[in-house]
C-alpha cells in the first residue's frame, strides 16, 4: 500500500502523469522517516527539513503537521512490520508542456513504507570498507532532491567495488558520503564537516553529535581532510538506515590499524537509547 496525492492504493496501482515535473526534471524534494516500534522517529525534525528544502526550490507544502502525522501513521499502520522506513517525495507537480521554467503547480506527493532492517552491533563492529572520490555535485547539497544523478554514480560504484560507501571530498576537504555523513575521531574529538550548502544536515548526523555528547567527545563541526582521516583514531558513517557504521578499511588502508575505537560502542549505545527514548 502506498500513498498517492490523497489516496492510498496498491503500489501497483500507482502511476503519475509523463508531465510530471518530477518525472522530467527530477524538479522535487525527499525526505526518509523511519519508525522504530511502530513509533514515527523525530517527525519534527523531519518535516522542519522538508518545509526547508521545499521553501529552496519554491514548492508550497501541501499539508499541515498534523495532516502529515496522520498520512505516514495511516501509511505505517498498513505493514505488520515494527520498524520502517517512509519514502516521502514532492515533485512540483504536472505542467502542460516541458520547459525548464515553472508557474504554479499543484503539488504531487507519494510516499511508500519499506521493512527497515538495523544491522546488529555484531555485525557493526565487523568492520566496513570505502572508497573516496572528488565530489562533483552541485553546491545546494542541504536541499534534499530528488536530483541524484551523481549520488547514483557513487553509489553504483560502491557496489561494483563491493565496498560499503564513497566517501566525497572538494577542495581536499571532505564532505560527505555519497549517502551518509562521515566523522572522524582523534583523542577524545569527533570531527565533522559543518553544516551548510556542501552537505546534507541529516537527522541521525545530529543524533550521533548528541550521543557523542553523552559520551563526553569533544565535538568539532570543522572540515578536514583525507590526511587527517588515514590519522584518526575511527572513521564513521552515518544515516538513518545505517545508523552509525565503522569504516575500518578506505582506499585499501587500514583506518586506526583496523581496529574499531572503543568511543564507538558507547555512541552507538547512547544512539539506542536516543532510538527507543
Amino acid at each position: 500500500m502506498v500513498y498517492l496525492n490523497g489516496d492510498f492504493i496498491a503500489k501497483n496501482k500507482a502511476s503519475i502523469s509523463v508531465m510530471d515535473r518530477g518525472f522530467l526534471f527530477g524538479d522535487g524534494v525527499y525526505e526518509v522517516i523511519p519508525v522504530y516500534n511502530g513509533k514515527i522517529f523525530r517527525l519534527t525534525e523531519h518535516l522542519d527539513r522538508l518545509q526547508n528544502s521545499l521553501d529552496s526550490i519554491q514548492i508550497t507544502n501541501p499539508y499541515s503537521h498534523d495532516e502529515w502525522h496522520n498520512i505516514l501513521t495511516k501509511l505505517s499502520g498498513f505493514s505488520s512490520e515494527s520498524d520502517q522506513s517512509l519514502y516521502l517525495q514532492i515533485t512540483r507537480g504536472v505542467d502542460s508542456q516541458r520547459k525548464h521554467n515553472f508557474d504554479t503547480l499543484t503539488p504531487t506527493v507519494y510516499i511508500e513504507s519499506n521493512p527497515l532492517i538495523a544491522k546488529t552491533k555484531s555485525q557493526l563492529e565487523a568492520g566496513f570498507s570505502a572508497l573516496t572520490r572528488e565530489d562533483i555535485r552541485w553546491h545546494r547539497c542541504d536541499i534534499k532532491s530528488t536530483s541524484l544523478l551523481a549520488n547514483i554514480l557513487y553509489a553504483q560504484e560502491a557496489k561494483q567495488h563491493q565496498v560499503e560507501e564513497m566517501i566525497l571530498s572538494r577542495n581536499n576537504k571532505i564532505t560527505e558520503g555519497a549517502t551518509s555523513n562521515v566523522f572522524i575521531l582523534k583523542g577524545n574529538a569527533l570531527f565533522t564537516h559543518p553544516t551548510g550548502p556542501n552537505i546534507l544536515s541529516g537527522i541521525t548526523r545530529d543524533l550521533v553529535i548528541s550521543s557523542a555528547k553523552a559520551c563526553n567527545l569533544d565535538i568539532q563541526e570543522i572540515p578536514f581532510s583525507l590526511n587527517d582521516i588515514h590519522q584518526a583514531d575511527g572513521l564513521w558513517i552515518s544515516s538513518s538506515t545505517r545508523e552509525i557504521m565503522p569504516i575500518t578499511l578506505l582506499d585499501d588502508q587500514p583506518i586506526n590499524q583496523g581496529s574499531i575505537h572503543p568511543a564507538w560502542s558507547c555512541v552507538y549505545e547512547q544512539y539506542q537509547l536516543l532510538k527507543n527514548d
